[in-house]
């Protein structure tokens, strides 16, 4: 009797020391940063022109990245737009961020640039750049730039949903006369993804909610993650201005299934245009 209850006391500290790897591991806080400083050739580009940049020092979205990316290639593809979609963060520089309108992070996680180009990047959004990111782009908890987590996004990642990780969950539009969500039902189901929530409202440093999540429709209870909910408000999708720049973030954006809905591709597309028009 004994001899059981310690093999079922060994089998139930094998499967928390894996969840707790798997947690530290999706966190990218057992990955070294590996940094890159030689910028690729970038050659070619015609205004208006997207940067798309995929750069993991964390999780890695292996369905979502290559989704992303199909998708926004063929949006740039319908629009008429230059498009240049690289891993390297050596092509956050000056000379090369010059050649582009937006630049959009396609699921990056963990951190990713040097301080050269952390420079580089804050120097060409606060001249005007326009910047796109897509959820794992403010998933993360080891960030080492302050200034991109507590004053650009303005939200640190708590957590996301784990039991189940992928649920249906409630979207609802915050303003029904903005541009880029006046396609969407003012209450839009997404099914089947990964819901993000934050240690605080991105609203206290300026930022205006496009869209937020209804708690009471996905279910909250925690794994090992934070619990997956916030006091109030809930938002997942916001924009600001970056001195004469402007961010749009959506945390929606897990799988590879979600790039390829109309409700989501469309307010991908209306971000981006919205973006670009800002630099003319």
């Amino acid at each position: 009797m004994l001899k059981k209850i310690f093999l079922i006391v060994l089998v139930l500290a094998f499967i928390a020391a894996a969840l707790v790897f798997y947690f530290l591991y999706s966190s990218g806080l057992l990955r070294q940063p590996q940094y890159d400083t030689q910028a690729p050739e970038v050659a070619g580009m015609q205004h208006p022109a997207i940067l798309v940049l995929s750069k993991t020092n964390g999780f890695i979205h292996e369905e979502g990245l290559p989704a992303a990316n199909k998708m926004l290639a063929g949006l740039a593809k319908d629009n008429g737009w230059s498009i240049y979609q690289t891993e390297n963060a050596a092509s956050h520089n000056a000379q090369d961020l010059a050649k582009f309108d937006v630049v959009v992070w396609n699921n990056t996680s963990g951190d990713i640039l040097t301080k050269e180009q952390r420079a580089d990047f804050k120097a060409w959004l606060f001249a005007g750049g326009q910047w796109l990111g897509l959820h794992a782009a403010a998933g993360d908890f080891s960030y080492d730039w302050n200034w991109y987590v507590e004053t650009f996004l303005g939200a640190q990642f708590f957590g996301h949903t784990m039991s189940p990780q992928f649920q249906d969950a409630d979207v609802l539009v915050v303003d029904a006369a903005n541009s880029l969500t006046s396609h969407l039902p003012p209450r839009w189901t997404v099914p089947q993804e990964e819901w993000y929530a934050f240690e605080q409202n991105p609203r206290a440093t300026g930022a205006t909610i496009l869209l937020t999540v209804d708690e009471a429709s996905y279910d909250q209870d925690e794994l090992i993650f934070p619990e997956p909910t916030m006091p109030g408000e809930h938002p997942i999708a916001w924009q600001k201005t970056v001195g004469d720049g402007a961010m749009i973030y959506s945390a929606i954006g897990h799988q590879a299934a979600t790039y390829e809905n109309a409700h989501y591709r469309e307010f991908i597309s209306k971000a981006i245009k919205q973006l670009m028009g800002n630099r003319q």
